[in-house]
């Protein structure tokens, strides 16, 4: 990408247009961050285990809702307008239920020792990404849209929003709002706050430890699952796309704290939009190694992150 003019060779009209697309093309990175960052910040804050695989869950996610496009135009044309939505649920369940096998065959025997769920988890990554492309192919493949999810609505002569970004966006809120729910809200989620809080006194007082961390895993993997169906909006689906997203989503769980879901939040939207603005006048490389300096610059004088969660050893 060739590096842009400078802030001079605008007019104040043309910035202000210029900062408003590029805006709002941060708005829908951020969703995509967001939808990720939920399902890492809940493997990784709540559980201390660092997930390498986690872009390939998102990537399964994307190759079901491209299965699912497929099937419906071909066999059951009628639905196709609704496809999407049933798309994300199996895009969900797809992930999660891979999430749950995962944990119960490799996950649970790395508990506490971070470092073999770092190289157990890449060397996942790199099963599945082989496994991707042995079934679909090294060539990306996209989604056929419904007609509903395409177009834009203009907002000025020179603005305009695209259909399928108000869409990710709004997906984006009704995902976070469920997560605060599950999280905050129901049996299941206190009783891995509980877990996280004091392991041993949760299994005192009957809670399943095992199966929490199990359900836990699955649920951030099925996160990942629906990020994946929101991308098929915006990008091409590879096999190694999810390579793509790991590393600013892990920087995003870290710069925002650990455990925090609003500090996941407000990270996800402070390295969007950076990113997304520096990169029209910077080179993409230039704009993700400046927005990292920053982040590492601010963890060190903040190392908990944005939010720190208090969490009871």
């Amino acid at each position: 990408m060739e590096t842009r003019a400078m802030f001079a060779d605008y007019t104040w009209t043309e910035l202000g247009s210029i900062f408003a697309m590029q805006g709002f093309a941060g708005l829908i990175l951020f969703s995509v961050f967001v939808l990720m960052a939920l399902g890492l910040a809940i493997i990784f804050g709540q559980m201390g285990v660092i997930n390498m695989a986690h872009g390939e869950f998102m990537i399964l996610g994307a190759y079901v809702t491209y299965l699912c496009s497929n099937f419906v135009e071909t066999f059951i044309p009628a639905l196709f307008g609704v496809y999407f939505f049933f798309a994300m649920i199996l895009a969900f369940f797809a992930a999660g239920a891979l999430g749950a096998l995962v944990e119960w065959s490799l996950i649970r025997h790395l508990y506490r020792r971070p470092l073999d769920t770092l190289l157990a988890t890449w060397g996942l990554s790199l099963i599945l990404q082989q496994a991707y492309r042995s079934i679909f192919g090294a060539r990306e493949v996209g989604v056929t849209l419904p007609d509903w999810l395409l177009g834009s609505v203009p907002l000025t002569d020179i603005i305009e929003i695209p259909i399928n970004g108000i869409f990710v966006m709004v997906l984006t809120l009704v995902i976070a709002i469920a997560v605060y729910f599950v999280m905050f809200r129901s049996r299941m989620g206190m009783q891995t706050r509980a877990v996280v809080q004091n392991r041993v006194m949760a299994g005192a007082v009957g809670i399943n430890t095992e199966k929490v961390d199990r359900m836990t895993f699955a649920l951030g993997c099925g996160i990942a699952g629906v990020a994946g169906s929101a991308f098929t909006m915006i990008g091409s689906t590879g096999p190694t796309a999810g390579q793509l997203y790991i590393v600013d989503t892990f920087l995003i769980v870290v710069f925002g704290g650990a455990a925090s879901l609003l500090g996941t939040i407000a990270s996800s939207f402070a390295i969007s939009q950076a990113q997304s603005t520096m990169e029209f006048f910077l080179s993409g490389s230039m704009a993700k190694v400046l927005t990292l300096l920053t982040v590492v610059g601010i963890l060190m004088l903040r190392p908990e992150g944005l939010f720190s969660a208090k969490i009871r050893r």
